[in-house]
């Protein structure tokens, strides 16, 4: 009798291919609207508005969809846990991070979640990572690595360098500790959107929080480009995204689907270099080939 494939083991649906590149195109564009958010407002009032909002149309897919919204007392501690991991403080650490780090070590960072979210994965569920999956995510890291090479070799290994790689790979672990909760949720039959619209009204709550605590105002930046903006990591970056993601961690399992933290910063130098000029070096060129080869071994289906 043939033996029924887990979510990691599976091969992948047209839905899901769906679903990754729906993923992928809006993380790959998001960090050009944080962009233009850093230095009008307070890191944690960006944060709260934006997932204030994004919770907002979660909400309206929840009531249109018809989905579950009261759950059980324990069920709200995980998705409390899971808004402040993903929703909160995934985003700080890496907001503060910048302030310490050039943008392309930012992406070489967060690309770790992949292997990240192996390691857990095992941790907390024992779950031994297939060789192809781990490979391959090792391999895009490289390449990613190749790819923002110039910038990496740029930067200067101070004491404050040391403290923003430190805040960028907690915040990387936080978004993979998140995505664990996700992925135990849906174990449960806990639908995505019920899930994701308490995750992340949870998530503007402790920004608000944190914002009253630091003394800072929930006024904003009235500024088209602001507001612009903060509708796109809102509604593209946040609804779109995470809905995709948290439904890809159900289907594939949180390594495969945290792959895209790979594969998104090569769509975002192809956006800078469109939009800001950057021009592809011979290393630059290798590094995509990697990622391309990692990207192949990890969304592959079967056994090793």
């Amino acid at each position: 009798m043939k033996a029924t494939l887990t979510s990691s083991e599976r091969r992948l649906t047209l839905f899901d291919y769906v679903l990754y590149t729906a993923l992928v195109l809006s993380w790959s564009a998001s960090w050009y609207a944080l962009a233009l958010q850093v230095g009008t407002v307070a890191i944690q009032t960006s944060l709260f508005w934006r997932f204030a909002v994004a919770a907002a149309i979660m909400w309206v897919w929840v009531l249109l969809k018809r989905s579950p919204i009261r759950f059980a007392p324990k069920l709200h501690l995980a998705f409390a846990a899971m808004g402040l991991f993903i929703f909160c403080l995934n985003f700080m650490l890496f907001y503060y991070g910048s302030q310490y780090l050039i943008s392309g070590l930012l992406s070489v960072v967060f690309s770790l979640a992949s292997v990240f979210n192996l390691v857990l994965g095992f941790v907390f569920g024992r779950r031994m990572p297939r060789g192809r999956v781990l490979g391959g995510a090792l391999i895009g890291i490289c390449g990613i690595a190749f790819m923002f090479w110039p910038e990496i070799a740029g930067q200067t290994w101070t004491g404050n360098g040391v403290v923003g790689l430190g805040l960028c790979v907690a915040g990387t672990v936080s978004f993979c500790i998140g995505s664990q909760i996700s992925a135990a949720l849906q174990q449960r039959k806990i639908p995505v959107v019920s899930a994701s619209a308490w995750g992340m009204s949870y998530g503007a709550a402790f920004s608000a929080i944190m914002t009253l605590s630091l003394g800072h105002s929930f006024n904003i930046d009235w500024n088209p480009v602001y507001i612009g903006s903060l509708l796109f990591l809102a509604i593209v970056s946040s609804v779109i995204a995470f809905w995709s993601y948290l439904t890809l961690i159900g289907r594939i399992g949180a390594a495969r689907s945290s792959y895209a933290t790979v594969v998104f910063p090569v769509l975002a130098l192809l956006i800078s270099s469109f939009f800001e000029g950057y021009g592809f070096p011979a290393i630059a060129v290798a590094g995509l080939i990697l990622v391309m080869a990692g990207n192949v071994l990890v969304l592959g289906g079967g056994k090793d």
